[in-house]
Parts: structure tokens; C-alpha cells; sequence
């Protein structure tokens, strides 16, 4: 192999930039090796030095590895010193290409043993087409920009060689020093041409791309700058008209507002997010509107506004007993949980339930425990709700999406500790749609209701403050696992002495004001208030009671404004006048003692009531027959009885023939009314046992019951009412379950004096107490 001829010479490093045979470059040297190479190059090498590129121009190491291996024999042109830390400019002349066979330090600075490379010709006729095809392309690329000088093409058709066209296309060319090094490290013309070629095409297709991108932005341009002026316009119109306040601009307002208030972190990180998409849009967008109304919604949503409660317990129980008479277990409840919230400091309140029929105060109860506590009050009707999204709100991704009902009473609310009243929570129902009631066990757990999730909101919002009071006319329409999270406080509807005294002391006042009189232009008797609440009410509650006040109430303003009266005074025999025939009349008791015939106690809606029960028995087939409207369980309780009385025949003294050849009627008078429940089996038993014998039932007695197939007596429910009933309906005697006894305290004391009651185990305990001796 022949020997490859080297010299000596002094080497530049540059980074990034290449020398081209052929041309001039000017470049900053500063490091000091590189200035001490200049320095050689002049002084001993007749301005000959060698540029080479490093691969990595970041590096600081400058070895054999860190460089390439070919690079450009050039002549110091000019030196020019720069500034006073020892840089200068320094323009150079590309010579020839070199190849490095070694390189190594020397009195400061690097030298290179090199190789002088020459170029290699090609086939002609490719070289031909080569320089033809370089030449259209210029032409192309330099219509994006003029990256060649004019001169060049001129140089072009007057002879330039092939070679000395790739280099000067190498030197103008905006590519990356990987391509350039190549066109420099090649050695074969039409190789080199050919590397050139693809670069240029390269560089075409990036202009033509960038062409495109850059009609399109301008297109963009043109048509928001239209758009930004056509809404200043109308911006400006707006304000002229005084349609549009001046103020600060949206977006920013709604940043400095999430910025100073205390919303959690993660509400904060969520509208900054909504609020970057915001900005992206144009306000026509329909997205935007969606999402500017969803930023509304969780900023007006409170997170952390929060009232005081009222720490004083004494002047709570002043403001429950001034808002309502009675009522003594819901608000002996209130005044346990502010007890019990003082003294643990602890705000995780209960849910409670008030159960009760309509009108006895479920509501108004509520709204003064918020009055009491100095807590906001909202309310959410639940009645009639069957799509779960109610409770729980609609997905944004849906038109006319929105909070649930917890949600938008929390905002309508405008604090995180309000009282919330779920009206009648027994009225939900499902569908297709979904279970509501599912979705209000997370509101109504006090271990989940601290992470609540909404559709809507999407961030989990704390309930665990809220006072929540939920009401139900009826305790079996609310499903098991809801009932199982709720403390049931159980509201009995009014007696005749509490609907008295809730009229003197509340619905009166209520009402002369309401019409505008004064306390001495108006005066109802206690005797006609009675006489209203017996015989022109039927109800539990007291609102047919204040709707009748404030009827008489409007009467007396007719009379003091049309007739000149000073003032009214309405009395028990002025009443058909003011509200015509009386509509009601409790059932009277019976006027002597009777067979067959027993009064029962019964238990309705409206408070308690007697119930006469009716039996004969005629020749027949043994029929029997059961009129008067009674549901599934009365007939059952008339089947025990009649059974009952059939096992123990000779015990009583009957014969197989009484129930063989007799048809059997029982009859419940009041027909047209439903009657149910488990209570009438010792009235019904009575009632045979004194038709069959013979013997007449007393007339001032009445019982209540349900008896079993071997003759006890089971206890029953609403003894208070039945009680009130029968005391009302001239009844002295009252016979109960013994089992019951635990709930004579709930029996008025006015009521208790005048009523004898006895305790029954078994239905001959019954007897003997119901029949005349």
C-alpha cells in the first residue's frame, strides 16, 4: 500500500460552522487554543491553517473522537481584534479539502497531521444532468427567499465546475451540520451533486409547506381581525346606548376573584383549567358558553362561606317554644344536638326525619330551627322526583345540563352550614330514569356525605355542615337502607286542647294582623273555637283550622267597614253566620246497651276516632258475610275471631248449630269509607260473642286490640288519638292491649282524669269488662 503523504499544521475547532473550499467565512475565535493556532498559522505556516467542525458543539473537550475527520485547508485572509478579552474576527479563504490522520497538542495549541484530498470526476453526462437539475431547483428554492446570491446562476452558465457548484450550494444552504459534513467529506462529484440535490429537495417541500401554513394564518388573521373589529363596534354602539357597564375584562376579573377568596385548591385548579379552554375560543363558540356557565356555577356554589350558630341554648329554647306549642320531641332533639355540638366541637350533624301526617308543623318546625340556630333555610320539595340526575345533576356533555336540587339549594343557600329541608322524602318514586332515592344515600350518610359527588360539578363537595331535616307523611314510603340513615322523629297530629291553644296563641294573631285589625276589633270565644275544631275540621293538622280564622277574619273587616261596627265578638251560635253549617260530626257513642253492636277505637289520618262494629246472624247455610269497606288485615281479624269463638265453643256456652246453620253479618257503618288496620280483633270477637249469646255490650265502653287464634291480645299503635276520641265522644271506659301501658303517658293528662282504662291480656279479660253484668 502506498505511503499517504501528510504535513503539519495548525487546527481551528469551530462549533457548528463549516469551511468550504472555495469560499471566505468570517468567525469569532476567543478560546485560547484557538487563538494561539492563529498565531502559529501567521507566523510560522504563511497564514495556512486547518477548520474542522466538532460533532457536539457544546462539549468543551476537543480530542481525535470529538471531532470529524475531514475538514478545509484554508488561508488567513484578515485578523481584526474584536473587544478586550482577546477575542478577534478572523476571515478566511477555503483551500482544500484534508483529511486528518492524527491530532495532538502543541506550545498551546492543537496541529493536525493531514491529507490533501483532490476530487474525483464522474460520468460527464451525469454530471451534466446533475448541474441542469441543481440549476431549475435554485431556481425554485430561491423563489421562498434568497438563499443564493444572483451572481451564482451567472457563474453557472459560464463554466463553473460541477464540483465547485456542490461546495457553494454546501455554503449557502440552510441545512444541519450532519448534511453539510457530508457534502463536505465527499470527495466523488456526483455523489456530491446528488447529496446537494436531495437537500434542495428537501428544503423545496419545507417551503412549500411553510407557504401553505402561511396563507392560512393569513387567511385567520384576516378573518379574527374582521371579527375583533365588527365586536369592538358593537361594543362601542352597546356602551353608547348604556346597554354595556364599562368594566375589567372577564377573564381577569374571574382569575383576581378566584385569587383572593379562600376556594379549596382543587376548585382553584379546575376553573383555571376551564378558564384556559375559555380563552381558546371565540365567543361565538358554543363550547364557551357552556363552559363560562359551568365557571358561574362553581364560583357562586359556596365552598367555604359559613355562618355562626347560635351558642346560646337558653334563648334557642325561648325562640322554639315562642314559634310552637307542643311539638316536645323534636325540639328536646334540637336542643340535645347543640348541646352535644358545644361540647365536642364537633359540627357533623345528624339527619333527621320528622314523621307525621299533614299539618302538624313538619315544615315550620324546620324553618325555625334555622331561625333558632341564626342558620339560612332553604328547601328542596322532593315530591314527584323520579330521575336520579335531580338529586344528582346532568353531565356537562348534555344540552341544558345543570346541578341537581342539593346543589342549586347550596348556592340558592349561599353557605356551606345552612339548614336544608328535604320535603316529603316518602314522595320519590323510580322509573327508567333512574332511582332517586339511591343517590340520596350519599346525601343523607354522614360518613359519605362529606365527598358528594354531582354531575355536574364534578369536584366533590362537603355536606358534612349542612343541618339536614328531612319530612314523610307516611314512614312506609321511604325504602329501607334511606330509612335506615335517618333518626325518625314521629309528629302525631294535634289533640282538640293543642289545635285550642295553637289558635289563641299563634293563628289568631296571625290572621288579624294579616287583614289588618287590631287586637280589640276582633274576639273569638273559646267555646266557638271549639266548636270550629270539632265540627267544621277534620284534620290532623291546623291548616282547614287557620284557613276558617282567617275566613271569619275577613267577615269582620266587612262588618267594621261596611256596617260601622266598633268590633266583633263571634261566639259559638254567630258560626253559621261566618261559615255556614257545620260540615263534620264525630261519631257519637251508643245511646244504650246494645247486642251485638261494640264501639271500636280507630286511628285515622285526622287524629282518632270512635268506630261502632256491627254483627247478627239469621238461619242460613253458614255464610259469611262481611260488609262496610274493610281491607285484607279487618277481615282477617273477623275470620280469628269467628274461629277463635268456634274452637272454644263450650267454653262460651255456643253449639256447633249457632255457626253451622246461621249466616253470620258483620257490618262496619260508614260504608263508603276504607277501613284497615290491625287493631279491630277484640271489637270484632265482642261483637259475636254478645250475638250469639244474647247479652248486651255496655254502651260506655270501647276497646281496642288485635287478638291471636288462642285468645291474647296483641298491643296496638296511636293510643293517644284514640283515646282523645273516645274521651271526646262521651266515652267513660276504654279497654287497651296490657302491652300498651307504656304509652298511657302519652295520653293528655286533662284526657287521662277522665277516662277509666283497663289492661287487657287475653279477650276474656275483654269480655268480662264489656258485657253488662
Amino acid at each position: 500500500m502506498d505511503e499517504v503523504m501528510t504535513i503539519d499544521l495548525p487546527v481551528v475547532c469551530t462549533r457548528g460552522m463549516l469551511v468550504f473550499p472555495g469560499h471566505e467565512m468570517s468567525i469569532d475565535v476567543g478560546r485560547p487554543f484557538s487563538l494561539a493556532a492563529v498565531n502559529q498559522a501567521i507566523e510560522n505556516y504563511d497564514n495556512n491553517i486547518v477548520f474542522v467542525s466538532q460533532i457536539r458543539p457544546l462539549d468543551e473537550d476537543t480530542n481525535f473522537d470529538a471531532i470529524y475527520h475531514v475538514g478545509t485547508l484554508a488561508k488567513v485572509v484578515r485578523r481584526v481584534k474584536k473587544d478586550n478579552h482577546g477575542t478577534i474576527k478572523l476571515t478566511v479563504s477555503g483551500e482544500k479539502r484534508v483529511r486528518l490522520h492524527d491530532f495532538y497538542e502543541q506550545d498551546g495549541s492543537y496541529f493536525a497531521k493531514v491529507e490533501l484530498l483532490e476530487d474525483i470526476k464522474g460520468d460527464e453526462i451525469e454530471e451534466t444532468a446533475l448541474v441542469r437539475k441543481i440549476h431549475s431547483q435554485m431556481q425554485f428554492v430561491n423563489r421562498g427567499g434568497t438563499i443564493f446570491p444572483r451572481e451564482l446562476f451567472a457563474n453557472i452558465t459560464q463554466g463553473v465546475s460541477a464540483g465547485a457548484l456542490a461546495d457553494t450550494i454546501g455554503n449557502y444552504m440552510n441545512i444541519d451540520l450532519k448534511e453539510r459534513q457530508q457534502i463536505l467529506e465527499e470527495t466523488d462529484v456526483n455523489k456530491r451533486l446528488l447529496l446537494c440535490l436531495a437537500c434542495m429537495q428537501k428544503e423545496k417541500t419545507i417551503n412549500e409547506v411553510e407557504a401553505n401554513i402561511n396563507t392560512r394564518v393569513k387567511q385567520s388573521i384576516d378573518e379574527n381581525q374582521k371579527e375583533f373589529y365588527l365586536r369592538e363596534k358593537m361594543k362601542a354602539i352597546k356602551e353608547e346606548l348604556g346597554d354595556v357597564p364599562n368594566g375589567a375584562d372577564d377573564v381577569e376579573a374571574i382569575r383576581q376573584k378566584l385569587e383572593k377568596n379562600p376556594y379549596p385548591d382543587n376548585i382553584k385548579a379546575k376553573v383555571r383549567e376551564e378558564l384556559q379552554r375559555y380563552e381558546m375560543m371565540t365567543a361565538s363558540s358554543p363550547e364557551a358558553n357552556v363552559i363560562r356557565t359551568y365557571i358561574d356555577w362553581v364560583l357562586k356554589t359556596p365552598w367555604y362561606q359559613e355562618t355562626a350558630d347560635n351558642q346560646d341554648l337558653k334563648k334557642v329554647q325561648e325562640i322554639l317554644d315562642g314559634d310552637h306549642y307542643g311539638l316536645e320531641k323534636p325540639k328536646e332533639r334540637i336542643m340535645e344536638y347543640l348541646a352535644v355540638k358545644q361540647m365536642t366541637n364537633s359540627l357533623k350533624a345528624p339527619i333527621i326525619c320528622l314523621v307525621g301526617p299533614p299539618g302538624v308543623g313538619k315544615t315550620s318546625i324546620a324553618k325555625s330551627i334555622a331561625h333558632a340556630l341564626n342558620r339560612k333555610f332553604v328547601k328542596a320539595s322532593l315530591g314527584g322526583v323520579t330521575d336520579e340526575s335531580e338529586i344528582r345533576g346532568h353531565r356537562r356533555t348534555y344540552l341544558g345540563s345543570m346541578p341537581g336540587r342539593i346543589i342549586q339549594s347550596m348556592k340558592k343557600a349561599g353557605v356551606i352550614n345552612p339548614v336544608f329541608l328535604l320535603d316529603e322524602i316518602d314522595k320519590m318514586s323510580s322509573d327508567y330514569k333512574g332511582d332517586p332515592t339511591s343517590a340520596m344515600l350519599e346525601v343523607l350518610d354522614p360518613e359519605q356525605n362529606e365527598f358528594f359527588s354531582d354531575n355536574y360539578i364534578e369536584e366533590p363537595y362537603d355536606l358534612s355542615k349542612v343541618l339536614f331535616i328531612a319530612t314523610a307523611n307516611d314512614l312506609g314510603g321511604i325504602p329501607g337502607p334511606l330509612r335506615d340513615r335517618l333518626e325518625i322523629i314521629e309528629l302525631s297530629s294535634y289533640t282538640e286542647q293543642e289545635k285550642m291553644m295553637i289558635a289563641k296563641e299563634h293563628l289568631i294573631r296571625k290572621e288579624r294582623d294579616a287583614n289588618g285589625l287590631k287586637e280589640d276589633q276582633l274576639t273569638i270565644t273559646d267555646d266557638a273555637l271549639m266548636y270550629i275544631i270539632r265540627h267544621y275540621t277534620r284534620e290532623a293538622g291546623v291548616r282547614q283550622l287557620e284557613r276558617l280564622i282567617a275566613a271569619i277574619c275577613r267577615k269582620a273587616v266587612l262588618k267594621i267597614l261596611r256596617d260601622g261596627q266598633i268590633n266583633v265578638t263571634v261566639e259559638e251560635k254567630d258560626l253559621e253566620d261566618f261559615l255556614g253549617k257545620a260540615q263534620f260530626d264525630h261519631t257519637k257513642k251508643l245511646k244504650k246497651p246494645t247486642v251485638g253492636v261494640v264501639t271500636g277505637l280507630a286511628w285515622t289520618q285526622f287524629g282518632g276516632d270512635i268506630l261502632p262494629i256491627e254483627v247478627n246472624h239469621f238461619p242460613g247455610t253458614g255464610q259469611f258475610i262481611i260488609t262496610g269497606q274493610l281491607g285484607d288485615v279487618m277481615k282477617e281479624s273477623a275470620s280469628i275471631a269467628l274461629d277463635y269463638l268456634k274452637a272454644h265453643e263450650k267454653e262460651y256456652g255456643l253449639k256447633p248449630e249457632d255457626f253451622e246453620k246461621q249466616d253470620i253479618h258483620i257490618h262496619v257503618p260508614e260504608g263508603a269509607v276504607k277501613k284497615d288496620g290491625p287493631s279491630a280483633g277484640v271489637t270484632l270477637t265482642t261483637a259475636l260473642y254478645s250475638a250469639f249469646t244474647g247479652k248486651p255490650v255496655r254502651d260506655d265502653i270501647a276497646m281496642t286490640g288485635e287478638i291471636t287464634l288462642t285468645g291474647d291480645v296483641l298491643p296496638i299503635g296511636g293510643l293517644k288519638e284514640k283515646s282523645i276520641s273516645a274521651n271526646r265522644s262521651g266515652i267513660k271506659t276504654i279497654i287497651i292491649p296490657k302491652d300498651n301501658e307504656k304509652d298511657i303517658d302519652d295520653i293528655p293528662e286533662s284526657v287521662r282524669k277522665e277516662l277509666h282504662i283497663i289492661l287487657a291480656d287475653n279477650i276474656d279479660t275483654v269480655l268480662e269488662n264489656a258485657l253488662v253484668k
